[in-house]
This record gives C-alpha cells, structure tokens and sequence, in this order.
C-alpha cells in the first residue's frame, strides 16, 4: 500500500500520528450534515484538542463553489494557514470538494481524507482528483492533488443505508469490468451478501492505485477508470438540473449497461459477455427511470466530459470481461442510441 493510504484497524491511530506532528498549526475537519451526526463521533477521539468542525449541506446539489467559499471563509476567520491540516469526512462529494478546498486555499493546505462511504472508499479518495460542479456538470473545476493521507475504515460502511452501500458498489464493479475479470465471476455470485468489507475494500483500491501511479494525470491508462462514466456523468447531470437527482453510482451502472452495449457495437465484447454484465447489475441495481425523450438531451451533455478532445467524445469501452480500452471516440447519435437501449431493458 502507498506511504499515503492507511487501510483496516490501524487507519485512524495512521490519522492521529499524523495530526500530531511537530510544526502542525490548526486541525478542521470537515464533514456533511449527515458525517457530522454519524461518523464524527468515531473520528473524535483520533483527533487534538482544539480542533475545528467545519459542516456543509449534504448532497451532491451543494458540490458547487459557494460551498467552498463558506469553507474557506471559515478557514480565513480562524486564521488557518499552511503548516494546518483539513480532514475531510465523508463520502465523495466531501472528498471531492474538500481536496479542492484545500488545493487552492493559500496554494495549498496540508489535507488528510477519511472517506465514509464505499464508493468514496473504493473511488473518490484514491489518487488525488478534486473538484467542484459548475453550471451542472459533474466535476468541471478541479485539480490533481494528492492528499497528505487517505485513511479508510469500513467500520464507517455500517452508517451507509442500503442505497448508499449499492451506489459505492457500483465502482468495485467497474474495477472488476474493466481490469479482474476473476472477481467478477466471483463478485456476481456473491453479490452484496458481504460479511466482511476489508478485503473487498483492499482488491478494489489496488486496483485503482495500480493504475493511478501509471498516469497519475490521466494522459493515458487512468483514463480505463472513467468506464461507465461519460454516459453516467451525463445522465447523473441530467437528472439533477431537473430536479430528480440519482446517486452517482446510480449513473454509473446505467453508464456501465450502455457502454458494455456500445463495446458490442463495435465489435470489442461478444453478446454473451454483455447479457452477462446486464443479468449481474439488474440484479443489484434497479433501473433508473428516464422519458425515451431525453435520450438526446442527456447525451448532449457528454460534450463537456472531461475525456474529450475536440470535437471528439472519447469513451472507455470493453475488450472483454477484465479489459478495459480508453480513448474509443463515439458520436452523440450512438450515446443516445446506447440510453435508448437501456431504456428498453
């Protein structure tokens, strides 16, 4: 495991340490309505006398600039500077947002993540992506910066509603689709009827570490991690601006259905592979519900994923079970065909 992450039992006294080093200032932790009530509790005593709690709305409709800019007008009015540390509690949309906080307040803030939720888990706090939405679309002001420390506890997962849980599940399975097609035949069999998280938790960040430390900044191969994403974002953008707002894992097993369908359009995955990946997210998923008429309005918005390059959307599709392939560009008609297809299902 990198020097950053901190995994198990011994990730929170991992936190501790850290927040007690020599030369450490001021300590704020950051947190959702519903982090603040559930999970800062557990974190309380890993964490010095003094600190701060700082607490946002829940939600993802609050990911936005104006969140930030009461966060840093906190950090501003209590006087925190460089050598302080923000510890961002919660799910993705916290770690997400926080990391961005901190990147950008004085240059730079020394930032630790504890990640609360599985998809946060398994996804979000791994490998160093921040940001914010902007004018509805998912993550479109954002930075790499890697945090001081990711320190993840599945004790954290026994606060999650079965919803949540399923939402984060959704990234262990594209883990799986896109780079261990071994667990993905277990996993299918196993389902969500998981006593233990832990090493569920550890095979999927290995997963996705592996592939961050060989394109930290997504020029090449960290691209694969975006499988189910360009139709996911755009119907999970969608879908809030009109005020039905889904989970983003949510979005993303709907993207996975449609781009595991584009896969076999263009002759990357046989059709029995794709009848395969559909039984298997049916059974855990159910089917989000959209009007056939939106189909092109959702997939107008893919023309601001952040994979693009021109004029051209470039997708991540399958080779097969375990293979993912990134940089496959695809027209709007044939996104919109793929949210058609589902639709029918």
């Amino acid at each position: 495991m990198t020097d950053y992450l901190h995994l198990g039992p011994a990730a929170l006294p991992a936190l501790a340490a850290q927040l007690s080093r020599p030369g450490t200032t001021q300590v704020a932790v950051l947190a959702d309505a519903n982090t603040a009530r559930l999970c800062y509790p557990e974190l309380q005593p890993y964490l010095p006398a003094g600190h701060r709690l700082i607490s946002i709305p829940a939600g993802e409709e609050h990911k936005t600039l104006e969140t930030c800019q009461q966060v840093w007008t906190e950090l501003t009015e209590h006087g925190f500077d460089r050598h302080s540390v923000l510890v961002c509690l919660g799910g993705g949309v916290v770690t997400d947002l926080g990391g961005f906080c901190a990147a950008l307040y004085k240059r730079g803030l020394r930032c630790a993540l504890v990640p609360t939720t599985l998809l946060a888990q398994v996804d979000a706090a791994i490998g160093g992506k921040t940001g914010v939405d902007y004018h509805g679309y998912k993550n479109h002001l954002g930075v790499f910066q890697l945090p001081e420390a990711v320190c993840i506890d599945t004790r954290f997962l026994g606060t999650l509603d079965p919803r949540e849980l399923r939402a984060g599940y959704a990234e262990v399975v594209k883990h799986w689709l896109i780079a261990d097609a071994g667990a993905f035949e277990q996993g299918r069999r196993q389902g969500l009827f998981v006593d233990d998280w832990l090493p569920v938790v550890e095979a999927s960040v290995a997963v996705k570490q592996d592939i961050v430390q060989q394109d930290p900044t997504e020029r090449g191969p960290r691209k694969l991690l975006n499988f189910g994403h360009t139709v996911g974002h755009a119907l999970e953008s969608y879908l809030l601006l009109q005020g039905r707002p889904i989970l983003h894992g949510e979005a993303v097993a709907v993207g996975m259905v449609c781009e595991a369908w584009l896969s076999v359009q263009k002759g990357l995955l046989t059709p029995e592979e794709l009848d395969k990946i559909e039984t298997f997210l049916f059974t855990v998923f159910e089917k989000v519900q959209f009007i056939l008429l939106e189909t092109e309005a959702i997939a107008e918005l893919a023309r601001q994923d952040k994979k693009n390059q021109g004029e051209v959307i470039n997708c991540t599709l399958l080779r097969g079970i375990g293979q993912g392939v990134y940089d496959q560009p695809v027209t709007l008609a044939e996104l919109a065909a793929s949210l058609r297809y589902y639709h029918r299902l």
